[in-house]
């Protein structure tokens, strides 16, 4: 461990940050339960399939690197930085090979192995997010450099950015995007070195845009949801209608009518649209706030943390849980263009849940350790 950390008095750590992760991951299944329950029924004769396989997969595996993130020294994944960039990598790189691949809805994001599904993407997130708290770290001053330091950035975001749009999933580049951003001000990229940076992804976003049709119709839909209601604003207007049929109070829960084939990935990205139909607008308020209060926390523990390295990595998981938590809603709500992003510790999905709840237990090391 380095001086640094044995220098410090470590402590208990943020209670209320694990209080509210706790809370959020165990209201996750909660309302999986509910909200997969009807397809569940229908494919696997099981109501509670996904949630006994999102309890299997993301959680046991997840709370077991949870412990990990928690009671390891988080220096100590700085050393791990390179490897784990390199083995994400190699994973986006697996998504294309016949046999691994497995394709659902047009897009190829996910590899299966036995009976066992992984989704690259979300390892790659947490493995950016650690190279790039590794690498700012490493620079020191240098981060003012434009060939020193944001030519390298570059590099490496067009890399991961490359294959994540081969699958593609512009919704999880644009995330990236964003969280590198959060983190590259944090570590004191120069003003003009960020306004390049800005100018030239909203270029990138912008070709991105105008290379697939359906990309520019979400677009549009964003814009005027009454368009096509039965066709490419469907799903838009099924989780507006969701939201607004459980009103103030919701109608209770696993009472959702939407759930019944109306409304497209019920379990997945549109599962904040459920809660709010089951249990309305008021208490729907509280999942946001609970996203707010990690976002506060995160950003104490980011503020007081003991060094760069451990600074730039709560900015990063902190931002990555926030934005991803504020797209995925605003999209249900009709405030950000649909995404396909998940709600983060609720969505349906083991890979994203184990990864988090692994981020999450790094947080909280790092609070460890905490200047206060």
């Amino acid at each position: 461990m380095p001086n640094q950390l044995k220098q410090l008095q470590k402590h208990a750590g943020d209670h209320l940050l694990l209080l509210a992760i706790a809370g959020i991951t165990l209201f996750g299944w909660l309302m999986l339960a509910s909200a997969s329950s009807v397809l569940a029924q229908r494919y696997f004769n099981d109501a509670f399939y996904f949630v006994k396989h999102q309890m299997l997969y993301g959680g046991l595996i997840g709370f077991s690197l949870f412990l990990l993130g928690y009671f390891v020294p988080y220096r100590y994944w700085r050393k791990l930085a390179f490897p784990a960039i390199a083995l994400a990598l190699f994973l986006l790189i697996l998504v294309f090979v016949p046999g691994l691949q497995v394709s659902s809805g047009g897009a190829s994001r996910w590899i299966g192995i036995g009976p066992i599904t992984l989704q690259p993407s979300e390892v790659a997130k947490l493995a950016f997010i650690l190279y790039l708290a590794a690498l700012l770290e490493k620079k020191g001053e240098d981060v003012k450099d434009f060939k020193k330091s944001v030519i390298p950035f570059l590099i490496i975001l067009a890399i991961i950015g490359t294959l994540i749009m081969m699958q593609p999933d512009m919704g999880t580049l644009l995330l990236i995007t964003l969280v590198a951003a959060s983190m590259i001000f944090v570590a004191g990229f120069k003003l003009r070195h960020l306004m390049i940076i800005g100018l030239g992804s909203l270029a990138v976003f912008g070709l991105f845009l105008n290379t697939a049709r359906y990309r520019l119709e979400r677009i549009m839909v964003y814009l005027h949801p009454e368009l096509d209601p039965q066709g490419i604003g469907y799903q838009i207007n099924q989780a507006l209608l969701a939201v607004g049929t459980g009103g103030l109070w919701g109608l209770g829960f696993g009472r959702s009518r939407q759930k019944y084939y109306y409304l497209p990935e019920p379990a997945g990205d549109a599962i904040f649209a459920v809660i709010a139909e089951e249990f309305g607008l008021v208490r729907s308020v509280l999942v946001i706030l609970v996203f707010a209060l990690i976002g506060w926390r995160g950003w104490q523990i980011a503020r007081q943390a003991p060094d760069v390295f451990g600074r730039l990595l709560a900015t990063g998981i902190t931002a990555w849980i926030l934005l991803q938590a504020f797209i995925n809603i605003g999209s249900i709500l009709a405030i950000t263009p649909l995404t396909g992003i998940p709600l983060p510790f609720i969505s349906y999905g083991g890979s994203a849940l184990a990864t988090l709840l692994f981020a999450s237990g790094v947080l909280l090391n790092i609070s460890q350790y905490s200047r206060d």
